[in-house]
């Protein structure tokens, strides 16, 4: 069942908990690319140094962030990488969880090939497991960049499904690669599905 927009306009630190073991889908021209999210971190602008639109801040990168919750936010990071986030709570609250993780679903097959370049037959265990644990790992093997940027999360292109996987035990853990974000940095953000191998980081 596709989760509606009731679910993303909560409060950020329970939605990111709560996206854990729902299914990220990219529906890429027909095909379906999806995995199990199983690690999300909480930002939330107005009161965290680590968020982009901390204090209120509002350029033209950050503005989705203050869209009521329920779209896609995707940012580029050293001019390499994209990272995808749900904007979350209510309009004109800067507020987002980035995914993390996720465990590989469907279209495992083309994962492989955004991923490595080589079929899924010829990866080893090290590499099956790296398909999408990262925020980076994830956008390249779902196919999500810029062009997916402000997308409405309830549609049909890029969207999260609630498949009834609730039978696991969350970690409430610090926020990864924000030490300059001084009280912040010891906030307990992140959270992710205990012993579950596709993590990023314990």
């Amino acid at each position: 069942m596709k989760l509606d927009k009731s679910f993303y306009r909560r409060d950020t630190i329970q939605v990111a908990k709560d996206l854990l073991g729902k299914k990220l889908v990219h529906n890429s021209n027909g095909k379906l690319l999806s995995g199990i999210i199983v690690e999300t971190e909480a930002y939330r602008g107005l009161i965290d140094k680590a968020a982009h639109s901390y204090g209120g801040r509002k350029t033209e990168r950050t503005k989705v962030m203050f869209e009521p919750g329920g779209v896609s936010y995707i940012y580029f990071i050293y001019g390499l990488y994209y990272c995808f986030n749900v904007v979350a709570t209510e309009k004109d609250i800067p507020e987002a969880v980035l995914v993390r993780a996720i465990e590989p679903m469907e279209g495992i097959d083309e994962m492989s090939l955004l991923r490595y370049k080589k079929p899924l037959r010829e990866l080893n265990k090290t590499q099956l497991k790296a398909i999408g644990n990262g925020p980076a790992k994830l956008c390249n093997a779902l196919k999500l960049d810029k062009s997916l940027n402000g997308v409405d999360l309830t549609g049909d292109t890029l969207y999260i499904e609630d498949i009834g996987y609730e039978d696991f035990q969350i970690i409430e853990t610090t926020r990864v690669g924000i030490d300059y974000a001084e009280e912040a940095k010891d906030f307990l953000w992140r959270f992710y599905i205990k012993d579950n191998k596709y993590i990023s980081k314990k």
